[in-house]
């Protein structure tokens, strides 16, 4: 009698650690998992100005540019997130595509959950369909999107590296839009100080009826230099007279002479260095609005040549999303593994089933 219910014991603990799961996983792999298509592609985000030290960036390198890394993670960051799925969904229907009754019920969106088909939902859901995986010694990236047709696995993979590209370019102008746009303005102020200290200097020379007093004060002195070798000899000539002929009828004009030299070299001079209207007086103020006429103008062709380095920094900038394998639409179901699935049911249920053998007869051999 013992060793009949011994037996119905063990039987009953076979049935529901074997036998029971081994019939649900074949009636699921068998009848009910829907195929698993996978489609995959490869690509790199390289850019003119970034250095990598990887044999595939060394082969970039040769054609000019080199792969770059950062904007790799970009690109992987935008294809798992909320707008990337928003634009799919938008292109693809990707919630009707996975919610179909064709997908079977436990892979389906929101097939055990009816009453939750809310977008943050389906992007749990999505993330489960994107494996992006990035080698950071080759800096390539490669893209695998599942679904249950091939036809949808590939047009999801090719839409996804599209909007990718979009968001590549948008990045590029982005980027040259703030560079250049700093710079144009840069040049725009300087072109306005520059119009500023020109006119400045052309108000003061008509205001004070000049044009350039150091030029004009070096005229002014060589005239003054001029008057006085005339009054020396002059001078000269009346000490001389004075001293041989104190008669002489040439003393008088000497000495009228002599007077207005004197009287014009006076008058020159204060025209040089003398007064408020002196050229002296007007050099100096000149001189600043010279000054900062030759600054205004200098620091224009800064910006004009900072402008022109940053549409070339911007042009040779760009990031570039190379396509290395095409999407490419898969001919054969990847999964379910059908097979291996209930294999691996089996087994666990036979290990399950011998751990709890063992444990069960240790308790019954301590309660005996």
């Amino acid at each position: 009698m013992n060793t009949s219910i011994k037996v119905r014991k063990i039987n009953w603990l076979f049935i529901s650690t074997v036998v029971i799961p081994t019939l649900l996983s074949i009636i699921y792999f068998g009848f009910i998992a829907s195929d698993v298509y996978i489609s995959e592609s490869r690509f790199v985000v390289r850019s003119p100005d970034k250095q990598s030290s990887s044999p595939f960036s060394s082969f970039l390198k040769g054609t000019g540019f080199s792969s770059s890394q950062d904007d790799s993670y970009t690109v992987k960051d935008y294809m798992l997130s909320r707008d990337a799925l928003n634009l799919l969904n938008d292109k693809l229907s990707i919630q009707e595509v996975y919610s179909s009754n064709t997908v079977d019920i436990f892979n389906r969106f929101a097939g055990l959950t009816f009453w939750d088909t809310s977008f943050e939902a389906l992007y749990q859901y999505y993330l489960n369909l994107v494996e992006i995986d990035l080698d950071s010694d080759s800096s390539i990236t490669t893209l695998i999107i599942k679904s249950y047709t091939a036809e949808d696995a590939y047009k999801i993979n090719e839409q996804l590296i599209h909007i990718s590209e979009s968001l590549v370019n948008k990045l590029n102008e982005v980027a040259k839009s703030d560079m250049i746009g700093f710079a144009t303005k840069e040049v725009n102020i300087a072109e306005e100080k520059a119009k500023a200290a020109a006119l400045a200097l052309s108000n003061y020379r008509n205001q004070k009826g000049v044009v350039d007093p150091e030029k004009q004060s070096g005229v002014e002195l060589e005239q003054v230099v001029k008057l006085q070798n005339e009054l020396i000899t002059a001078q000269a000539k009346l000490v001389q007279l004075q001293t041989f002929a104190k008669h002489n009828p040439q003393i008088p004009s000497l000495e009228l002479q002599v007077k207005s030299l004197e009287a014009e070299i006076a008058i020159q001079t204060k025209q040089v260095v003398g007064g408020d209207q002196s050229l002296a007086k007007k050099a100096a103020q000149y001189q600043r609005l010279a000054l900062e006429r030759e600054f205004a103008d200098k620091q224009l062709a800064s910006t004009l040549a900072s402008l022109e380095i940053a549409r070339n920094e911007a042009m040779r900038k760009q990031l570039y999303l190379e396509r290395i394998v095409q999407p490419r639409k898969p001919d054969k179901a990847m999964a379910p593994r059908r097979l291996r699935g209930i294999l691996t049911s089996f087994i666990m249920g036979m290990i399950a089933w011998g751990v709890l053998s063992i444990l069960l007869a240790g308790v019954r051999e301590h309660n005996d």
